[in-house]
């Protein structure tokens, strides 16, 4: 029960509101298709919103919302394969949860310290890019929109997920 509740719960956690607003998912879908569909709803839906926030938290020129915005979406992109490969090994350790070696616990803290390290080295690369593009103090706010919003989510998703053994 825990295994095949705990990533529904982490994703009802991080984004209640926008779930109750979704369909029901078709009867033909296996559980394994239903984890993913709603993985990658909760984090298209994520994205849409950090999107939101930062657009509010900056203010553009239209010369600069032409440029900055596509920018800001590769940038999301790039972390959405980070965010992907985190929600793997989370649903890996939320599978194998009740027979948790030590291999697989130092292998699930591995997944998460290589994620931070991702992000890190995706959001130091774009603070650049976001230069070029903006003044130094927008494009460091952006970052620091992004990187407050980040930490917001990753405590959403820790505090459902128990503890190594």
């Amino acid at each position: 029960m825990i295994k095949s509740s705990m990533l529904a719960i982490v994703a009802a956690a991080v984004l209640a509101p926008a779930l109750a607003a979704d369909a029901p998912a078709t009867p033909a879908a296996t559980p394994q298709q239903e984890t993913e569909r709603l993985l990658t709803e909760v984090r298209n839906d994520l994205q849409a919103k950090r999107a939101d926030i930062v657009a509010k938290g900056l203010t553009l020129t239209a010369e600069q919302a032409a440029k900055f915005w596509p920018l800001f979406e590769q940038f999301q992109a790039e972390q959405n394969a980070v965010i992907d490969a985190q929600l793997k090994a989370t649903q890996k350790y939320v599978d194998n949860y009740a027979k948790l070696t030590d291999a697989d616990s130092v292998a699930y803290v591995n997944a998460l310290l290589d994620r931070d390290q991702k992000i890190h080295d995706i959001r130091t690369k774009w603070l650049t890019k976001f230069q070029t593009v903006l003044p130094p103090g927008a494009a460091a706010r952006a970052i620091h929109i992004d990187r407050r919003l980040g930490l917001l989510s990753q405590l959403a998703i820790a505090s459902k997920i128990p503890l190594v053994r």
